[in-house]
């Protein structure tokens, strides 16, 4: 499915064409028609040669309305630029023309109307030459130039020949399963509610399917679909669809709002684009300068900071970052214009190369332009390992949204990305940029380093306390200590492997003092304080961090051989008899209630031991290691 533009000046004649090629008027407003000016989007369609349904947008010409017709010709496969032989190339057709090729247009025919009104053949061939020079200038040499009279028929068939051959050499509409419906007209039809129109792009839609729109977010259900007039269960890319909604709630739907799938397009404040201005414009662009965007069907003030330059002249390309007064919903790739408010006129255009920054930029970057210029001119693979730049891992559909292509795509740009390490996979289904990766990695790294320059006698950070200072997820924090050859994990700390707790003389003499008190009645240990005057607190840490000491309580705690005997005579005891009590445990170990009561209630916080009464028996974890 094709939809085609026509633009040209307000007297040459476009809406008699349109309704010579088609039936239809596309002038459907009243004023319109008292006037014989178009001021709105107009539509209608035609049927080619070949037989296939080609959709008509109908832009206004008047350069009052120039705007009007920005909001057309967004979405269209060729445009027919329209152009009376009588009167020759005007200053909107110079206007039009450089639009065209900055929203970058695909194909382009031009129309000498109004031929029955130039009896002189050399005036005609006058003309022609001029429209071929400005063609060449503007980048379009050798585009099919065809005279015709709307009124008497006369050059209509080759014109419908010329648009013929002129869209059977585009290529098919891509299909990613990804429908955007840039809404240009809006209406309500008594007994169905809200029925939207526009270019369909990206993907097909289908009767029953849930969309949104956006800004705003509204959600409905597709209830209904037409192209060309005729009822369909399923619309094409690349054609013009009436959608009616069902269902729809929250706000008012109008022109400018996107029509996608449910989170496939989110709304920005904040967009990055690539910006060339035209070679006529009057005045540079200067930074933070206001300007009109134009995007789609859409329209908003735009303040723009330039990034790598502090003027653009005409002719010029830069990189601007674009503050937007209202959210629109931008994807990569989008073409734009923008315009001087006052006195209005078309400055240039480009395209948007990062619709959410997040973040604004410093200017002269040099980093950052350069991640620019990767996310215009670089492979899918290179674009999907800028996209995975995040805070943490991201799933595949997160990732496909924010590049917009097909699962196709996503597929051959994650498997060239994963190949050439530009990203990494973290755990079943999330992946990351390797960059983003390495960065954690240094900095889990340094943090490491400083701890144990200022803690020697620790082992290292328990996870936990690592996650918290790092702000990342314990699951994001576990893969990389696991993957990371310059990390280690040891009893649940986190350290650089080249870490080891290190005692003085004196620290391992009060060391062995201490072993020899638990040696001598190991049932019945110092208290935790009494070991402390012993060791002291940085060196009684360090033992329990190497788990030569466990700890059970406030102020109990064993060698750690002395606790596995105890956990070990428990488990047999529940075992060979069911349950096990605090007397119980003291008999069996020598040991004393003030000892006995802390080891059970610690068992029973581990889920070794369970309590019931004044007894234990096992617990959930009884057979894990305690």
């Amino acid at each position: 499915m094709r939809v085609i533009g026509t633009a040209g000046h307000v007297d040459h004649g476009k809406s008699t064409l349109v309704e010579k090629l088609s039936g239809i008027n596309p002038d459907r407003l009243a004023e319109e028609q008292s006037r014989q000016m178009t001021i709105d989007l107009g539509f209608a369609w035609l049927d080619l040669p070949g037989g296939e349904t080609v959709g008509v947008v109908d832009v206004p010409g008047h350069r009052d309305f120039i705007e009007n017709m920005l909001a057309g010709v967004g979405g269209i496969d060729a445009a027919l630029l329209v152009i009376a032989a009588d009167e020759g190339i005007m200053p909107q057709t110079r206007e039009h023309l450089a639009i065209l090729r900055l929203l970058q247009v695909p194909a382009l025919a031009v129309v000498l109307s109004k031929t029955d009104l130039v009896d002189d053949p050399e005036w005609l061939e006058l003309v022609t030459l001029e429209v071929e020079d400005l063609l060449e200038a503007h980048g379009w040499a050798g585009a099919p130039i065809v005279p015709v009279s709307a009124q008497t028929g006369a050059g209509i068939s080759a014109l419908l020949a010329a648009l013929h051959d002129l869209l059977e050499r585009l290529p098919e509409h891509r299909d990613a399963g990804r429908p955007r419906l840039p809404v240009d007209r809006v209406f309500v039809v008594s007994g169905f509610g809200a029925v939207v129109t526009g270019t369909l792009s990206g993907g097909a839609l289908a009767v029953g399917d849930g969309v949104e729109l956006q800004p705003g977010g509204l959600s409905g259900r597709v209830r209904g679909l037409q192209s060309y007039q005729r009822t369909v269960e399923r619309a094409l890319p690349g054609s013009r669809v009436a959608v009616n909604i069902a269902g729809l709630r929250g706000g008012t739907v109008q022109r400018g709002h996107v029509l996608a799938f449910p989170g496939q397009i989110q709304p920005t404040l904040l967009v990055d684009v690539r910006f060339e201005q035209l070679e006529d414009a009057e005045r540079p662009l200067e930074h933070n300068a206001e300007l009109k965007l134009f995007c789609g069907a859409a329209e908003t003030i735009a303040r723009a900071r330039l990034l790598d330059a502090e003027f653009v002249l005409p002719g010029e390309s830069a990189w601007l970052q674009l503050r937007l007064r209202d959210p629109l919903p931008l994807s990569w790739g989008d073409r734009f214009i923008l315009r001087f408010p006052s006195p209005a006129a078309t400055i240039g255009g480009g395209s948007v190369v990062n619709p959410q920054p997040g973040r604004r930029w410093k200017r002269f970057q040099p980093a950052v332009i350069r991640e620019l210029e990767t996310r215009l001119n670089g492979s899918l693979a290179e674009r999907l390992a800028l996209a995975a730049r995040s805070d943490a891992p991201q799933t595949l559909s997160a990732l496909q949204a924010q590049l917009d292509i097909s699962e196709n795509e996503m597929a051959a740009a994650l498997q060239e990305a994963l190949r050439s390490g530009l990203i990494r996979q973290v755990g079943d289904a999330t992946y990351w940029a390797s960059v983003s990766w390495e960065r954690l990695a240094r900095a889990v790294k340094e943090e490491l380093r400083d701890f144990h320059a200022a803690n020697p006698l620790r082992l290292g950070l328990r996870r936990p306390e690592l996650r918290s200072r790092r702000r990342v997820s314990l699951g994001l924090l576990d893969a990389l200590l696991e993957a990371d050859a310059g990390l280690a994990v040891e009893r649940g700390f986190a350290r650089l492997p080249e870490h080891r707790i290190v005692f003085s003389p004196d620290q391992g003499a009060n060391i062995a003092s201490l072993n020899a008190e638990l040696a001598e009645a190991p049932y019945l240990p110092p208290t935790l304080e009494e070991m402390r005057q012993l060791v002291g607190g940085d060196v009684l840490r360090a033992l329990m961090d190497l788990g030569r000491i466990v700890n059970v309580s406030d102020s109990i705690a064993f060698a750690a051989a002395d606790y596995e005997n105890l956990v070990a005579g428990i488990r047999a005891h529940i075992e060979a008899a069911g349950e096990i009590d605090a007397k119980t445990l003291r008999d069996l170990f020598g040991t004393t209630r003030k000892y006995a009561i802390p080891v059970l209630e610690h068992l029973d916080s581990l889920g070794v031991t369970r309590r019931i009464g004044d007894g234990r028996q096992a617990g959930r974890n009884f057979g894990v290691e305690a």
